[in-house]
């Protein structure tokens, strides 16, 4: 099985995908924290925002093809999808990308998509902002410090929109306002329970 973890920065993904890893066995497959350009970027946007996005996409790409390749099971820390309908779109409509750019990108997406199958399962962490901002804050990253409210709430509508209008697979959302995984194991139960059910 396949399963993606897709959420806004600060929602949660990596300490949900580290458990599904561990409770449901699959082969965990993290975000790249390594990106050259993510500070550079945060610094600013309209001169990095193309450098951001195609790093992003081509290290998603190859990592999910690689672990897929294998034939095992996979969970995911953020998608490919959310890197063009959620993060280049974002940064195109804020004038922080340019359409040229853009175009490109998309361009590329749209080749690079088709190398890996769709999720089985998606599991959507949607925090509103004052969660994003209380969790950010409490991991700590040096970068994403200066992240503003209004972009993180434009990202929640972009979010919204891609699945209520353009995801067409199977997707599981967890209300992460009032869901803690790590300190109410029960939950983390049920959300198993919910996966297994849909993989038999």
């Amino acid at each position: 099985m396949y399963i993606a973890i897709a959420g806004n920065i600060g929602s949660g993904k990596t300490t949900l995908t580290e458990l599904l890893a561990r409770k449901c066995g699959l082969q965990a497959y993290y975000e790249e924290g390594g990106n050259p350009y993510i500070g550079d970027f945060y610094q600013d946007m309209n001169r990095w925002s193309f450098n951001l996005q195609i790093y992003f996409l081509g290290s998603r790409i190859r990592r999910a093809a690689e672990f897929l390749s294998k034939g095992k099971g996979l969970v995911q820390d953020r998608t490919v999808y959310e890197d063009a309908y959620i993060f280049a779109d974002n940064l195109h409509t804020m004038g922080l990308m340019a359409s040229r750019d853009y175009e490109t990108y998309m361009g590329i997406f749209d080749i690079a998509s088709k190398l890996i199958p769709q999720p089985d399962l998606l599991i959507w962490l949607k925090a509103s902002v004052p969660t994003l901002v209380k969790l950010i804050r409490k991991r700590g990253r040096d970068y994403e410090a200066g992240i503003m409210e209004e972009y993180l709430e434009r990202l929640n509508q972009k979010y919204q929109h891609w699945i209520d209008n353009i995801y067409r697979g199977r997707v599981i959302t967890v209300d992460v306002d009032n869901t803690d995984f790590t300190a109410e194991p029960e939950k983390l139960h049920d959300l198993v329970e919910q996966i297994m059910k849909f993989g038999k």
